[in-house]
């Protein structure tokens, strides 16, 4: 794909304008989190349809990724983040007039694909239209808003909700994304237009077909099975996920024209950089979800009281985005290996200060430290990762990456659900058990670092050009 630079004053505006996509397509995730209680009261909404008003939008957000990611290599990036910004605009306007809950479950499902469709070619756009030396503080930016969106849903969603601006409720909540993306859209002929090279290539229907069933067959199960006692037909779709996922792979093999390029996992820095991304996000939904869950349920807080409460976290996580591009160049990968280690102590003393009113100012001293660690990370993962991938597979380590973000962000859910609902003697207890799982992945996260770093310095010895040889050898 070949970008066609944009003038210098518009160039200006394609950060902004498609990290726009990047805040919505993450607060949207988030903000039912504190608005599903409401969602319940209003609608009528069942366990099952509540479930999957919270986790519909990640389903097919999930399962689109790595086909979006070809179709932007395809058929331009800027048409393609169009059509997603589009498409999710509307079927949010959609979800929030929604007069019963399974029109809201159908709107969030589409919304999905929206954010499916735009989230692969905003990496696509940093790493083509931007020369190297400015794409660190660009995936700085997008690490940074990744972070302010995912928290922003909690504590605006739940200032919304309190305030109830019109008799909205969470209606409001619902319509925060569509401001955004109107502008977005209005500004979007200021991108880079684009037009496939020589080689563009096909898009693979064997390879879409299995990858589509495979992510959703996965996916579904995770997210609905705890809440539905694990039926079995989850266990049968979990399996059929395996069998459909090994064909896919088998299949990239064999095909002239493979949605993921062989060479994208050539790279032992890429391989570790996917799993940390995975194992880190399976840590990181959960906890906000759970800790505003436990407040609201549990220790009984308005939804207004709950966000206000995260709001350290929010902070901390603006913080640490701000300071990460710096902290990266002067410690490398370590830096995430510090702040997992981080959020693993903090979801520790979470645990044992969460409902001690005295201890208040503890919780969100301690929130404040494991956003900034959230911050830091977020902002850093992205940019250790993309900074080292070949020419070729870019485009494919572009949908891979939300991939992983968002595979392991949903089985984190579950685990975490799991181990809180684990009997206990009350519900601080609960707490406990599934603050352990979270400092357990973080932990393991900061583990994976260790490969990341011996990944990226195999590659710098094999790129490091030959000393000549003196004189005397």
């Amino acid at each position: 794909m070949t970008l066609l630079r944009a003038p210098a004053p518009a160039r200006r505006l394609l950060l902004p304008i498609i990290l726009s996509g990047t805040f919505v397509q993450l607060f949207s995730v988030t903000v039912m989190q504190v608005a599903v209680v409401d969602v319940q009261r209003d609608l009528g909404a069942g366990e099952g349809e509540s479930q999957l008003v919270l986790t519909g939008y990640t389903l097919t957000y999930a399962c689109s990724l790595i086909i979006s990611a070809r179709l932007g290599d395809r058929y331009g990036y800027r048409r393609m983040f169009v059509a997603g910004m589009a498409l999710f605009t509307v079927a949010s306007v959609g979800s929030a007039a929604a007069p019963e809950a399974w029109l809201l479950v159908a709107g969030r499902l589409v919304q999905g694909v929206g954010s499916g469709l735009v989230a692969p070619q905003i990496l696509s756009i940093i790493q083509s239209a931007l020369p190297a030396s400015h794409r660190p503080a660009a995936l700085s930016a997008y690490g940074a808003t990744m972070a302010a969106a995912s928290l922003a849903g909690p504590v605006l969603g739940g200032v919304l909700i309190q305030l109830n601006p019109l008799g909205l409720g969470w209606r409001a909540a619902m319509l925060v994304a569509v401001p955004v993306g109107v502008a977005a859209l209005l500004l979007s002929p200021s991108l880079p237009t684009s037009r496939k090279g020589p080689g563009a290539k096909r898009i693979d229907p064997v390879g879409a077909v299995l990858s589509l069933l495979g992510l959703g067959l996965l996916v579904l199960p995770l997210s609905v099975g705890r809440d539905a006692g694990w039926p079995m037909w989850t266990w049968v779709s979990l399996a059929s996920a395996l069998v459909l996922m090994t064909a896919f792979v088998f299949s990239q093999r064999r095909v002239a024209d493979p949605l993921v390029h062989p060479s994208t996992l050539a790279e032992p820095a890429t391989r570790w950089g996917l799993g940390i991304v995975f194992v880190f996000n399976a840590g990181v939904p959960s906890f906000t979800l759970l800790l505003s869950m436990h407040l609201q349920g549990a220790q009984g807080w308005s939804a207004l009281g709950t966000g206000l409460t995260i709001t350290p976290y929010a902070i901390g996580a603006l913080v640490g985005s701000g300071i990460a591009n710096v902290l990266g160049r002067r410690f490398g990968p370590g830096i995430l290996s510090a702040s997992a280690v981080t959020m693993a102590l903090v979801s520790l003393v979470v645990a044992a200060i969460t409902g001690e009113d005295s201890l208040l100012w503890v919780l969100w001293l301690a929130l404040f430290l494991g956003g900034t660690g959230f911050g830091v990370f977020t902002a850093s993962a992205f940019t250790h990762v993309i900074a080292r991938v070949r020419a070729e597979a870019a485009t494919s380590v572009s949908g891979l990456l939300p991939t992983a973000q968002q595979l392991g962000g949903t089985l984190g859910v579950t685990l975490a659900g799991i181990a809180y609902s684990v009997p206990a003697t009350s519900t601080d207890d609960a707490l406990w058990h599934a603050m352990t799982y979270e400092a357990a992945t973080f932990a393991l996260a900061a583990v994976f670092t260790v490969g990341l770093t011996g990944g990226m310095a195999g590659r710098a010895t094999r790129a490091a050009p030959a000393r000549p040889c003196p004189k005397t050898c």
